[in-house]
């Protein structure tokens, strides 16, 4: 899933990276001035980058429901579903990192061979389980699917590098066929986040963070990687100015990605600081939003909400 194609790293090293280089974001707005307004938190509370950015609710009645009022809704099948890809892909980069370490690189063969043939519990994890009934078995479907879909890639990589690198090393065969973190853990302390978050994927090379969805695009699922950038300015103090959204469907068993990338910008980071102070205000005041007049389909607080 963040494996670039030829086409998209030639729109990434000719398009964005230039400029992001080029690009002049108001320093008030860098991760590393956390300590400094507008970034420095004014309120107590910790909230996660998935609770700033999530905006399907427009008043934040969810977050409200949620961290006030200490209701636990069941996710709906869209986010079961995201959840589960997102766990698979998780799965198999991490696997194929650990085959390599483990078999060395003489014997690919095998690393091929205990990739293509996982067992059950690879890509049929437990989630699988929870699915509402008349699901479970699409589930499984596709996560056979993604995970036939990513390990043939990952495949492919080790190979291109095996060919063109004879005397590479396990460490140096990872960083070269699978440079990419999932679940990165991040502390979000510095901006008035959770001390424990999560990144779904990134990448040093030229830093920028990935984020996996399922559903339809939205706009504001450019919070998630801009929050998650600030971040990693905070922590790190290096810029990151590059975040790319990668939207998985599915046509029959057929996986089929799209990848949007933008620049984490001036606006994106001051949209973000927005919703989180908005969102700080709510759970530490208390403060009720009240029920939107434009709910979204399978929200699942509604039959909270409309008590």
């Amino acid at each position: 899933m963040y494996f670039l194609s030829d086409e998209e790293r030639k729109i990434l090293v000719k398009g964005l990276i230039p400029k992001a280089r080029a690009a002049e974001v108001n320093e008030e707005l860098r991760g590393w001035n956390w300590h400094r307004p507008p970034l420095e938190p004014i309120y107590a509370v910790r909230l996660g980058v998935y609770e700033v950015a999530s905006c399907y609710c427009p008043t934040a009645r969810d977050l409200f429901l949620r961290r006030v009022r200490n209701i636990k809704a069941r996710p709906n099948e869209a986010m079961m579903m995201g959840s589960l890809i997102h766990e698979v892909v998780s799965k198999v980069l991490v696997k194929a990192k650990r085959l390599i370490y483990q078999h060395g690189v003489q014997n690919y063969r095998q690393i091929v061979s205990e990739l293509l043939q996982p067992d059950g519990n690879d890509y049929i994890p437990a989630l699988v389980q929870q699915m509402p009934e008349g699901s479970s078995e699409l589930a499984r479907q596709r996560a056979e699917s993604v995970w036939q879909f990513e390990s043939s890639r990952i495949i492919a990589r080790l190979q291109d590098v095996l060919s063109r690198q004879p005397y590479v090393g396990e460490d140096a065969l990872v960083a070269l066929a699978v440079p990419v973190v999932v679940e990165q853990k991040l502390d979000g302390t510095f901006l008035g986040l959770s001390r424990n978050l999560s990144a779904d994927a990134c990448t040093f090379t030229e830093p920028m963070v990935l984020d996996l969805k399922y559903g339809k695009p939205r706009d504001f699922h450019r919070l998630g990687t801009t929050g998650y950038a600030m971040v990693m300015e905070a922590i790190y103090e290096f810029p990151v100015d590059i975040g790319c959204i990668v939207y998985v469907d599915f046509q029959g068993d057929r996986v089929v990605i799209k990848r949007e990338f933008h620049l984490i910008d001036d606006e994106l980071r001051q949209w973000f600081i927005e919703e989180r102070d908005q969102k700080m205000r709510i759970v530490s005041d208390e403060l009720d939003p009240g029920k939107s007049e434009e709910c979204y389909d399978q929200c699942p607080y509604a039959p909270e909400c409309s008590v």
